[in-house]
């Protein structure tokens, strides 16, 4: 009698689409990552949306992205599958999926960014990025001392 013991283990992923196609069709992307990772048999514990964000520099002409945080448990040999079809996947423009072991039920549930700002209508100070004005550049005041002979 075979037994087949499952190495389920809590992983975090953070997928990237274009903000535009999230706007327009949210359902169908959230669908698109909920079947590819319950098709190699994982359990979605939470999806939702952590943040729109303007790039550093465009990726696929795109200028912005909106990150989707997704908390799953899934056997650790099919982690690559679910990898591999994200990566296939034209939505999805990036991902990074971690272990996530350590997290408890609190941790998930913590408000993203995006909760934040609907919540209280406009980016919290945390996530707004502060731009100080450079100090301008100090000139050499001290002049060279002469040396002699014997001090070189």
């Amino acid at each position: 009698m075979d037994t087949v013991v499952k190495n389920r283990r809590l992983y975090e992923g953070l997928f990237l689409v274009d903000s535009a196609e999230a706007v327009a069709d949210w359902d169908g992307i959230t669908t698109l990552l909920k079947n590819i990772i319950e098709k190699s048999g994982g359990e979605i514990l939470s999806l939702r949306k952590w943040d729109e964000r303007k790039f550093a520099y465009p990726i696929a002409g795109k200028q912005r992205g909106t990150y989707i945080l997704c908390y799953f448990k899934l056997d650790s040999i099919k982690l690559h599958t679910v990898e591999k079809d994200m990566r296939l996947s034209e939505r999805v423009m990036r991902l990074l999926v971690l272990k996530a072991d350590h997290m408890t039920q609190e941790d998930m549930d913590k408000e993203t960014p995006a909760m934040i700002t609907e919540r209280l209508g406009t980016r919290p100070a945390e996530f707004v990025p502060v731009v100080e004005e450079p100090e301008p550049a100090q000139a050499w005041v001290e002049p060279i001392p002469d040396l002699t002979d014997e001090q070189i």
